[in-house]
């Protein structure tokens, strides 16, 4: 991830930035799991016990972690950054036009969003777009009435995260108290019953 030279790559060929996420999903989720087994290799049962059905490839932190202090922007162009969601359940979704499988996920998101609507939990998607893309972000986001466009044309929020991430998407769950409690490489379908028990969980905690 670079520039948004870079970015205007995919656009000649989206099925061969599908299949670079797809291999993407499986080189980091092999690395993220060896790394965690290797540092906690008992990890939490409580929040493991409810990632079943599309939520089982969730994969839980070796250790309580805060979040990168890389800054994204809003809409308006304004920096914004995870830990300004400090006190909900915070759902960070790294998405881009070009990736096919971040697509197909996103009505999913706004339904999650939908269901805690008025309630402390915010479903951040942030597209990875750069500049010359920045239109055909934001209107595909605004297909979704629960969702708002947050922008990170320095693709740098993937690589700050502990441990980083190449897979597109990756979902990033954090509690309340701003310290990552899992997270997904890859697509998930974020509607129903699965991930309504890790939220609720996370949201009695």
């Amino acid at each position: 991830m670079s520039q948004d030279h870079e970015a205007e790559k995919p656009k000649a060929n989206p099925l061969k930035w599908a299949l670079w996420g797809v291999a993407g999903i499986g080189t980091a989720g092999i690395l993220y799991i060896i790394g965690q087994a290797a540092i906690n290799p008992r990890q939490e049962m409580g929040l493991k016990s409810l990632a079943k059905g599309e939520m089982a490839k969730m994969i839980l932190p070796a250790s309580a972690g805060a979040p990168p202090a890389t800054s994204f922007l809003d809409e308006a162009g304004k920096p914004t950054r995870i830990a300004d969601f400090r006190g909900k359940v915070t759902v960070v979704n790294i998405w881009a036009t070009w990736c096919g499988p971040c697509i197909l996920e996103m009505p999913t998101l706004d339904k999650l969003a939908g269901t805690y609507k008025g309630k402390p939990v915010a479903v951040v998607t942030v597209s990875l777009d750069g500049e010359r893309q920045k239109e055909k972000a934001m209107a595909f986001i605004a297909k979704f009435p629960n969702l708002d466009f947050y922008q990170d044309p320095k693709m740098k929020l993937p690589y700050d995260l502990v441990p980083s991430t190449s897979a597109m998407p990756t979902t990033v769950i954090y509690g309340k108290d701003g310290v990552e409690k899992g997270r997904i490489m890859g697509p998930a379908d974020w509607s129903g019953p699965d991930s309504k028990a890790i939220i609720d969980k996370l949201l009695a905690e």
